[in-house]
This record gives structure tokens, C-alpha cells and sequence, in this order.
């Protein structure tokens, strides 16, 4: 472990006044994440170190306040930690000329669902599960969407918005997908092509209330935490204002690889529209978003070279992506 990860984590935790007998790294990614447990009470935490530059404090506040609208309706997400001074959050120094904020929250047990997809085996009772998890997710979703179309956020309340500019503009959230180093210049005109397409498409469509709110915008299989039967949502980190048809494609894209997908989606969608309405006109572009998806994971990774994919997987995905443009742009 980098010691100066090591180093930010107890710095984070003096200031939260917990104090550990154990700390244990669990993820390297966009932030710095953490298992803590505390003496004595043996309460588990999850400590995050966010990656400087990515949301203000303003915008993490934020999310915080999402995130209690979202458990006072009924949904299980993570309950943050305040420090003995009532902040939620609290600057680091993670290296030379490098600050970051981090956040506590209470441990959320549970199995990520996603790891049921790499399970050996590929039985009915297993594809039976995996189904099922798909229509809990699809219910699961909607609620969010219920509450976020009818909650008022308070007037500090600040947050990136997935809309036109933020997903296709000349500077997307996720980075110009476009500019990826690896892409041939006719890759880049095609990807341009769609692009521009799929804006127009967005720009006649509009924001209208029944289908543009906060979303959590990561939501698909491995940010799904299952215990005892229940479902819990974790890793708010890319929740802004955006399209529900986009929160559907994520789950949609994430999850193609898993056994009997189709039927997995028919579940997902029964799922939704057991708790909320959506037409099939709205549903119609969906597609469309998964592509829109494709590309932003095609610019974030542009943007974070420094995280390694398995051999061939950024290839099986430009390959998929620019498929897709093509369809696309031939109106299928």
C-alpha cells in the first residue's frame, strides 16, 4: 500500500475521532477506499479519500443531502459520519501539493451483486437469481426516480448536470471521448458523427419533469450490494441531474455479459414499471444512451490512462462503440 494513502487514512480518521483496530484498503480507483473498524463499538466504516479536482465541497455536501432525501424514502444507501465538529467532510494531505476531502460512512454488509455474474457454474437456480436481481434492481431505480421527481432540493443545493453539454458538449463531464489517443481519424469523425447526432435527438427530446432529475448515473450491478434479500445502492459519485433513460442504459450496458440477458431486461423493465411509469416512447432511447455510456467510458478512460484494463477490453469496447455509431447513423 502507498504510504501516503496509509498516512491520509489516519489522518482522516483522527479528525472523525475514530479510533481503529483495523484498516484495510479496498479500492484503488477514482477515490482512495478503506474499511476501518473501530475500537471497542467494533462499528465498521467506509472511508473514502475523493480524488481532488472531481466535486467541491459544495457538491459532496451535496450528495450527502440526496443521499438522507433518499433514506427518508424508504431506499438503503450509505449513512455518512459526521466528525465531533459537524463536518461530514474533511481535508487530507495526500502527497506534495495534493489535498483531498474525505468522507465516513457506516459499512454497508452485504455481497456486491455483480459478483453473482462471475460465478462458475451458470445453473437455473443461479440464472433464476440473477434475473430476479435484475427486476429488484429495475423497482429499485424507480423508487429513485419517484423520489428525486418529487423532492425539492434545498437552494445551497449543487450538482453537475448529465444534459446535453454534459454528456456530448465540447467539454462532456466524463472527458472529449472524441480526443482518445488510440482512435484512427476516421474512429474520430465517426464518433463525431454520432455525437452530433445523438445531441440533435437530445435537444428535440428536452428535460422534461416525468424523465430528467438526479439520477445516480452508475448504477449497474457491482454499485448493488445484496444481504438478507435486501438491496442497497452504494457509490453516489457520479449522481447529478440527467436523464432516467440514461440511469436505465448504464444498468442495461453493465450487465450484457450476464447469462440469458434478455430475459434479465424483460425482468429489470417489469421491475420499473411496477413502481413507475415509463412509455415505450421514452424507453425507445434507451439505445441511444447506452451508446452515449459507451462513449463517456471511452473519455474517462482517455482521462485516466493510469488505470489498467485486462488486455483487449478497451479494443471489445471501441469495437462495440463504434458499432453502435454506425447503426446509429444508418437509423437502425
Amino acid at each position: 500500500m502507498d504510504s501516503r494513502w496509509l498516512s491520509a487514512a489516519h489522518q482522516a480518521l483522527e479528525a472523525f475521532g475514530v479510533e481503529t483496530t483495523h484498516l484495510e484498503l479496498v479500492g484503488i480507483s477514482e477515490n482512495i477506499t478503506f474499511r476501518a473498524v473501530e475500537a471497542g463499538s467494533r462499528q465498521a466504516y467506509v472511508l473514502r479519500l475523493h480524488r481532488p479536482g472531481y466535486h467541491t465541497a459544495a457538491e459532496l455536501d451535496s450528495e450527502r443531502i440526496w443521499l438522507a432525501a433518499l433514506r427518508d424514502s424508504g431506499i438503503c444507501v450509505p449513512t455518512p459520519v459526521c466528525a465531533p465538529d459537524g463536518r461530514y467532510f474533511v481535508p487530507v494531505d495526500t502527497g506534495p501539493n495534493e489535498t483531498r476531502n474525505a468522507g465516513l460512512n457506516l459499512w454497508v454488509d452485504g455481497e456486491i451483486v455483480g459478483v453473482l455474474l462471475t460465478q462458475p457454474g451458470g445453473t437455473n437456480e443461479a440464472l433464476s437469481e440473477i434475473s430476479e436481481s435484475f427486476g429488484q434492481l429495475g423497482g429499485l431505480m424507480a423508487a429513485m426516480h419517484n423520489q428525486a421527481t418529487t423532492w425539492t432540493p434545498p437552494s445551497s443545493f449543487t450538482r453537475h448536470r448529465l444534459d446535453s453539454d454534459g454528456l456530448l458538449g465540447d467539454a462532456p463531464f466524463w472527458g472529449p471521448f472524441w480526443e482518445h489517443p488510440k482512435l484512427t481519424a476516421g474512429e474520430r469523425d465517426l464518433l463525431m458523427a454520432a455525437r452530433d447526432a445523438c445531441r440533435q435527438t437530445l435537444d428535440r427530446y428536452g428535460e422534461p419533469e416525468r424523465t430528467f432529475s438526479m439520477i445516480h448515473a452508475d448504477l449497474h450491478l457491482a454499485n448493488l450490494l445484496v444481504s438478507g434479500g435486501q438491496l442497497s445502492v452504494i457509490d453516489f459519485d457520479d449522481a447529478g441531474f440527467g436523464w432516467h433513460q440514461y440511469d436505465i442504459a448504464v444498468a442495461m450496458f453493465h450487465s450484457r455479459a450476464a447469462p440469458d440477458f434478455e430475459a434479465a431486461a424483460t425482468e429489470f423493465l417489469n421491475g420499473y414499471r411496477d413502481v413507475r411509469a415509463i412509455s415505450d416512447n421514452d424507453l425507445a432511447l434507451v439505445p441511444m444512451f447506452e451508446l452515449i455510456r459507451g462513449m463517456a467510458i471511452i473519455g474517462w478512460k482517455a482521462q485516466r490512462p493510469e488505470v489498467e484494463w485486462p488486455d483487449g477490453q478497451f479494443e471489445l469496447l471501441l469495437s462495440g462503440v463504434l458499432g453502435g455509431c454506425r447503426r446509429l447513423l444508418a437509423g437502425g
